[in-house]
């Protein structure tokens, strides 16, 4: 796994909360990405999917239990 000073942080749960749809958004940020950044993306359920889609495209993920009902899973590619 990267350091944690290269990851960027996205928390979902306040676009969530107004019914906005955060993957385009996630897309956009992951696209983003250099070769030695990841993405630590918190949301308020285990967002599985999100987690499926970016480890076939290549990317390693760490998911840790937040505090209450949150989720923070850690995207990033291996440094070859």
């Amino acid at each position: 796994m990267l350091p944690m000073d290269q990851f960027k942080r996205f928390d979902v749960r306040e676009l969530l909360s107004r019914g906005v749809e955060p993957f385009p958004e996630i897309r956009r940020k992951v696209d983003e990405l250099k070769p030695d950044e990841g993405l630590i993306v918190i949301a308020p359920f285990l967002p599985s999917p999100l987690v499926e889609k970016l480890n076939s495209e290549g990317f390693s993920s760490k998911i840790e239990r937040g505090k209450g009902a949150d989720w923070i899973v850690y995207f990033w590619r291996e440094v070859q």
